[in-house]
């Protein structure tokens, strides 16, 4: 989560989604500006989380051209959108009845 937000990711939303699913424990939602810093954020949390945990994602999706990257560690599934990706899938209203962890503007 400090990764995004360090590599300036914009509007971080931590969601903890245990009690709504079985596909994972929580989701990371973020904004990105660019392609670019997309793919930066995207390395620093493969970099951070084999530091820190030693565990690669199980599975990426997309990528900075497509405006959306899904990464998925099993129990933490981070997406990254273009904001007008975010706001067309809506993964927030979406998943409304999950509780916010941590909301980062």
């Amino acid at each position: 989560m400090g990764v995004i937000a360090d590599n300036k990711g914009e509007d971080v939303l931590l969601l903890d989604i245990r009690d709504i699913s079985i596909l994972a424990d929580c989701f990371v939602i973020g904004s990105t500006t660019s392609g670019r810093q997309a793919d930066a954020i995207v390395k620093d949390i493969r970099r951070e989380m084999k530091q820190a945990f030693n565990v690669k994602p199980l599975h990426v999706e997309g990528d900075a051209a497509s405006g959306w990257i899904l990464m998925d560690y099993g129990g933490v599934v981070v997406h990254l959108f273009a904001p007008e990706l975010r706001s067309y899938y809506d993964l927030e209203g979406l998943w409304r009845e999950a509780r916010v962890i941590v909301r980062v503007l």
